[in-house]
């Protein structure tokens, strides 16, 4: 019994570290964005082909560097990533696949991973050590949804 405790308190620390590393790299992205300058992030969603980028090119932005800050708390885990997802295989498709795999290239190896990554935290959630197992422990519907 001690050892299935030991070993669901591994995978528990696990979660922490994929959301804590995913978020960084997600905020990292979002922060660049914001930096940019929102107009240039427009400018070079247009420029990609992205459907009304004037409304995706924020919301890009708004989604990685808020939703990464989220990962990283544990707070709304599985819907964000779900979207963070969505993000990967929009960029994947609309940028790097037509490079190849590697990501020295310009290909979808780097989208590939954090996509995984946040599909594995969308269909796991954030674990017992999150703002969300805190918030939603006592509703079991609301957690199996959201958290």
């Amino acid at each position: 019994m001690a050892k299935a405790a030991n070993n669901n308190n591994a995978a528990q620390i696990g979660l922490v570290l994929l959301r804590v590393v995913t978020g960084l790299i997600f905020i990292m992205h979002g922060w660049q964005k914001f930096n940019e300058g929102i107009p240039n992030t427009v400018e070079g969603f247009r420029s990609m082909g992205v459907f009304a980028p004037e409304l995706i090119g924020p919301f890009i932005a708004g989604l990685e560097l808020f939703g990464g800050i989220a990962l990283i708390l544990g707070l709304l885990s599985r819907p964000i990533s779900v979207l963070l997802v969505a993000n990967m295989i929009g960029a994947a498709f609309l940028v790097h696949v037509p490079q190849g795999f590697f990501a020295a290239t310009g290909g979808y190896e780097y989208v590939l991973a954090l996509g995984a990554m946040a599909g594995t935290l969308a269909l796991t959630g954030a674990g017992k050590f999150s703002l969300d197992a805190a918030v939603f422990s006592r509703n079991k519907r609301l957690r199996a949804v959201l958290a």
